[in-house]
């Protein structure tokens, strides 16, 4: 009897293991999928402005590919189309792929369209103890969208960042600001935030004003 219990449990966790690994694989599919589309798509124009180049030129080269992504993204308003990527790869001289693995990689490049001001969550447990899924509530409550969906007039979105070393002053957002381009693009922390004080801070962006 303990034979056919050990049996029955051993095909059991076998199944389990087969049903992961086949979701691992659809998951990876899907992460990787591209679908062109009229603005994401590698034949939409797309070159550095004069003074964007000039910084990609003059950058040491073991930040290169970072400095020059960030650029990229700062100057598209917040994320990273492929034709973008693959001006990245065409100025450094690298192989388009070497540029697409570490934008999919990392999660401070956006694949897909931010808003003007893309306000991320600390996730990590210490904001999460401290109420990070309250605040990220509230955000999204107040601005009527879901996780990583832009509200409609274009302003504002809320994604989801890990640890951003602050965790003393835990719960924190901060807010990549691309309102202004790429020669006016900032990124603020905002420290010990509330839901009711993160409400505030939408609010004051709404209007242009400084939130610190």
């Amino acid at each position: 009897m303990l034979g056919r219990l050990a049996a029955t449990r051993l095909l059991e966790i076998r199944q389990a293991f087969r049903g992961a690994a086949q979701a691992s694989r659809s998951f990876s599919t899907a992460l990787n999928y591209h679908i062109d589309s009229p603005d994401n798509n590698p034949d939409m124009p797309w070159e550095f402005n004069s003074k964007n180049q000039e910084k990609v030129m003059t950058e040491s080269y073991g930040n290169l590919q970072s400095i020059s992504l960030d650029l990229a993204q700062q100057q598209h308003g917040g994320w990273l189309p492929v034709s973008a990527m693959n001006a990245v790869a065409k100025v450094i001289g690298v192989a388009p792929i070497r540029v697409y693995e570490v934008a999919t990689f990392y999660s401070m490049f956006n694949r897909t369209p931010v808003g003007k001001y893309h306000l991320l969550v600390c996730g990590t447990t210490p904001c999460m103890i401290r109420g990070s899924r309250d605040i990220e509530d509230a955000l999204l409550k107040h601005l009527g969208v879901k996780r990583n969906e832009v509200t409609k007039d274009g302003l504002f979105s809320v994604g989801e960042m890990e640890c951003m070393g602050s965790c003393v002053n835990a719960p924190m957002i901060t807010v990549a600001d691309y309102s202004n381009g790429s020669e006016g693009y900032s990124y603020n922390y905002y420290e010990d935030v509330t839901p009711k004080r993160v409400v505030e801070i939408v609010e004051l962006l709404r209007k242009g004003e400084n939130c610190q």
